[in-house]
């Protein structure tokens, strides 16, 4: 049986190869050629694709922290511009490009077709139930070729823990936008990637600090024992809830997955395209490092 701890290990190599969707200049391209309007609009359009045409309220359900101000500038609207199977196909082909670029000769090596063998294989297994955006995903056409796969088991991956990360939020009592100021406060993450990335004001950031400390959870220096302890409940919960997915391969098999991303992950990070302080919750600098 996998253990929950290596189901979080094995997330902190997978997240950066499907993140850099979100920031190389393949997929940003991809997206701004199929005719969405600005990075925002690229971003809900590509990750909200597998659900369909969707509207605000279902995109701001599922991806839970975002404001409904921001997730309504961009869809509907979105599907104006172009459908969602043209966002489908612009993120996978932006996707890969950029995944070929930072791994260079390494892009159609031993290591990426065996770790895309294994990863898909884990994909294919992951407990649906509940798992929105991980269905969502898991119910998209494999691809044939292995680059292409192991991206797109990497994004089932990602958003299958994704929602099972959700579900442990919601049972400590953490609100989407609240769950941002909780991890800031945890790890020290700079105020200032929040107000970028997720558009906080001060209003707002000052209000959800005050509702956390008001609850016990965090003081004049991050978060209290009780924050603490609350913390890491939902970190355990989120590994609990992932590592079933991984009992699809042998305990060897897993250990060889890891072994097969390491040099991949380290290579993507290397380039410096993902933000090594951003919203996603993962320590980029484990990867540089090896770990």
């Amino acid at each position: 049986m996998s253990e929950p701890s290596q189901a979080r290990a094995l997330w902190r190599l997978l997240e950066p190869l499907h993140a850099v969707v979100y920031f190389s200049p393949e997929p940003l391209a991809a997206l701004d050629a199929a005719g969405y309007r600005g990075f925002w609009m690229g971003y809900f359009a590509g990750r909200a694709a597998p659900l369909g045409a969707v509207g605000a309220d279902v995109v701001h359900a599922a991806f839970y922290n975002f404001s409904f101000e921001r997730v309504a500038k961009a869809v509907p609207a979105a599907w104006d511009f172009a459908p969602p199977e043209v966002a489908l196909r612009a993120r996978e082909h932006g996707a890969v490009a950029a995944l070929r670029r930072q791994l260079a000769d390494a892009a159609d090596g031993p290591a990426v077709e065996r770790a895309a063998e294994l990863a898909s294989r884990v994909a294919a297994a992951v407990p649906l139930a509940g798992r929105v955006l991980g269905a969502a995903n898991h119910a998209l056409p494999l691809p044939e070729q292995p680059l292409a796969r192991l991206w797109h088991a990497a994004t089932v991956l990602r958003e299958h823990r994704g929602d099972g990360h959700i579900a442990a939020l919601l049972a400590a009592g953490i609100g989407g936008r609240e769950s941002h100021v909780f991890h800031a406060a945890a790890s020290g993450a700079p105020r200032r990637t929040y107000e970028l990335a997720r558009g906080f004001t001060d209003d707002e950031w000052a209000r959800l600090t005050t509702a956390l400390r008001d609850r016990g959870l965090a003081g004049a220096e991050g978060l209290t024992p009780h924050g603490v302890r609350l913390k890491a409940q939902i970190e355990e919960q989120t590994d609990r809830l992932a590592a079933p997915a991984y009992d699809a391969l042998t305990a060897a098999e897993r250990d060889e997955l890891v072994s097969a991303l390491r040099p991949l992950t380290r290579a993507v990070v290397a380039t410096g395209e993902i933000p090594l302080d951003s919203p996603m919750g993962l320590d980029l600098r484990q990867a540089l490092n090896g770990q």
